[in-house]
């Protein structure tokens, strides 16, 4: 198993770059959200795309790509964040330069529709990036300190120790198991399959999220992931935050805890639930590619290092 590279820590000063690889934002509540980075002592520069639509895109998949592929080229740039997800990752990955990307390892750091991203970078560019939270959960409300407190582990480097000092764990399937951690956004996941871009999950800590699916169209997207060997083939599975994911068109339904049973633990992996990862509050941040342990008899997931370099 290849072990991929961290990227350099920040230090007070540096440059942080903000683009919109999916769904485009406003742009003023995005340079509002950037303060909280300014009060870490951190510069901001914002991309073009966001201040450009093409549908319900933050400009075309052109516009996206080059932006993306020139601020990691930049060496003034020391961290890329995005500002929001929505969808359109998957349309530009074909687009990247990963050997630029691989020349020059930086911060990426984004969830929901960046997982694909995070797959395709971990996949040809060999680099540990973040699933954490973007511009768009520091504003306009005022965002749980947890969510804040995540920035601050790029400029002071710790090993991520989630217990349930952060929230209730439960135990799905008893165990312990011990891998990189990858994962993210169901729907994403599901996307990257038979594509180049499929996420490999052999021997790897599986982690995953969803948000407004429900519990029929989370049963589809599990049973495919199911049927594609991603939960035989993982070590350990943690069952992070499913925001939403209620019955709404088909009243009479199967719950969101029958059909993660009949998907996940059925395949006997150790396997835990309750994790605050994902479309919620506080969003916890976790450096894909790091290896990680997870036990069920001591509640915890533990990193084995930080996710940049010290």
């Amino acid at each position: 198993m290849k072990r991929l590279r961290k990227p350099p820590r920040l230090v007070p000063g540096d440059l942080v770059g903000i683009t919109a690889p999916a769904s485009w934002g406003d742009r003023e509540q995005m340079k509002a959200a950037a303060s909280y980075l300014e009060r870490l002592g951190l510069r901001v520069r914002l991309g073009d795309t966001l201040s450009r639509q093409h549908g319900y895109l933050a400009g075309t998949d052109e516009e996206r790509a080059r932006e993306l592929n020139a601020m990691f080229a930049n060496p003034d740039i020391k961290a890329i964040i995005c500002a929001r997800g929505g969808y359109g990752t998957g349309r530009i990955a074909d687009l990247l330069d990963y050997e630029v990307i691989r020349a020059n390892p930086k911060i990426f750091w984004g969830y929901s529709d960046i997982t694909f991203l995070h797959a395709a970078i971990g996949r040809y560019a060999d680099l540990v990036t973040f699933h954490g939270p973007m511009l768009v959960d520091l504003g306009p409300e005022e965002p749980h300190p947890l969510t804040v407190q995540n920035y601050e582990t790029l400029l002071r480097p710790s090993v991520l120790r989630y217990t349930e000092a952060i929230s209730p764990l439960q135990t799905l399937v008893e165990g312990e198991a011990f891998g990189p951690l990858v994962g993210g956004n169901i729907s994403l996941i599901v996307s990257t399959l038979g594509t180049p871009y499929e996420l490999d999950t052999k021997g790897k800590l599986l982690f995953l999220e969803e948000i407004d699916e429900e519990p029929y169209r989370v049963d589809r997207m599990l049973n495919q992931l199911r049927l594609a060997g991603k939960f035989a083939d993982a070590a350990g599975i943690l069952v992070c935050d499913f925001n939403n994911c209620v019955p709404n068109k088909r009243k009479v339904s199967l719950t969101l805890e029958q059909v993660i049973a009949d998907h996940i633990v059925s395949a006997g992996k150790p396997a835990l639930a309750g994790f605050k990862i994902g479309h919620c509050s506080p969003n916890i941040a976790v450096p894909i590619g790091i290896e990680a342990r997870m036990s069920t008899y001591e509640k915890l997931l533990e990193c084995a290092e930080p996710g940049v370099e010290a």
